[in-house]
């Protein structure tokens, strides 16, 4: 099977000759670290040399003061605080004080027309290998975003107690992200395979929010964009860290093809049983602890856990680090520990 076929495979749960791997995206001194070991001297290279079955792109972006499109809004309104590395949900965000959606008219929304680079956009896409599953990171976390609008603890006090003005920013959000993944989607049509859209909803211990909210407030966003995302005929990986056992339910209903990342240490997300309640109705991928074992363990240690997620799941698990990015705390032999594990025929 090529790594494209694989991972189709994987994802519709149907047999595969072995489960899909994929590497993740090893940012800032990582990245560095990894090339240096593969003898490559970037991300593209990396993925090339690596042999994984996922070829993943981030979106280009550069608003001036954002160069990601995961930051791609200045709720700080000082210029500062917006990229990726920096960024926080729990400061006080600018709409800190808003009590009715008038108070939101002072907020200037970027336009993702302007930002979005279409053809570069389309090449990213294209230097994939033919044989790889293209992956494109463009996040759209409107429920992060809400948060950080406001300052996470004044949104979650909305949410219960003005609605009204809550669901005003998020609906604003959603149009920027729906508009965004529009552009970026006709851009690289019948090229594309899969995206990764995000929402972190869970803590280590259980859902921060309850259930009933994450279906109030989360998922009827989370459901346009995996509708859109649906109708270009894209698989949608839908990533929430944390304890979301709970949650995977909604997720199922939403339409998520699969639920990422499998945060293995938080409660109650072992993957027997996330298997065992869920695993005939959507795939997975993740599962290689990026808390403890990826960060400490050896390379022996990384091998046997995923010989153990390969018994667990010969199909509907793509086999990867238990979150979105790999970070710099992680040794570099150990992601390629995990490498040679997974990809053994």
């Amino acid at each position: 099977m090529t790594g494209k076929e694989r991972f189709y495979a994987t994802v519709d749960r149907r047999p595969v000759d072995r489960p899909a791997v994929w590497m993740s995206a090893p940012v800032g001194e990582e990245l560095t670290n990894i090339c240096r070991l593969y003898g490559v001297k970037d991300w593209h290279e990396l993925q090339v040399k690596a042999g994984d079955d996922v070829y993943a792109f981030d979106i280009p972006y550069d608003s001036g003061y954002a160069t990601s499109i995961a930051a791609a809004f200045d709720w700080y309104q000082n210029g500062s605080n917006v990229d990726p590395e920096h960024r926080t949900l729990t400061a006080d965000g600018c709409f800190k004080d808003a009590e009715d959606p008038e108070d939101l008219a002072f907020f200037d929304w970027p336009d993702p027309e302007k930002y979005i680079d279409r053809e570069e956009c389309r090449r990213r896409c294209l230097a994939a290998p033919e044989d790889r599953a293209v992956l494109g990171q463009v996040w759209s976390a409107h429920f992060q975003d809400a948060c950080a609008a406001f300052g996470m603890e004044t949104a979650l006090m909305n949410m219960a107690a003005n609605p009204e003005v809550y669901q005003a920013v998020d609906e604003k959000i959603l149009q920027f992200y729906l508009r965004a993944n529009e552009i970026i989607y006709e851009s690289t049509k019948g090229h594309l395979d899969a995206v990764i859209i995000a929402n972190d909803f869970g803590s280590q211990l259980g859902l921060m929010i309850s259930r009933q909210m994450i279906h109030d407030y989360v998922m009827p966003g989370a459901k346009r964009m995996i509708d859109q995302a649906h109708q270009y005929g894209l698989k949608v990986i839908y990533h929430s860290c944390g304890a979301i056992f709970d949650a995977v339910d909604e997720l199922i209903e939403a339409g998520a093809d699969v639920v990422h990342p499998i945060q293995a240490t938080a409660r109650g997300m072992d993957p027997r049983r996330l298997k065992e309640a869920y695993g005939d109705r959507v795939a997975f991928c993740g599962g290689v602890d990026i808390q403890e074992l990826l960060p400490n363990g050896t390379p022996e240690q990384v091998k046997a856990k995923v010989r153990e997620l390969r018994e667990i799941f010969p199909t509907g698990l793509v086999i990867s680090p238990s979150q979105g990015v790999i970070l710099d705390d992680v040794p570099p032999e150990n992601i390629r520990a995990m490498l040679e594990e997974g990809l053994k025929i």
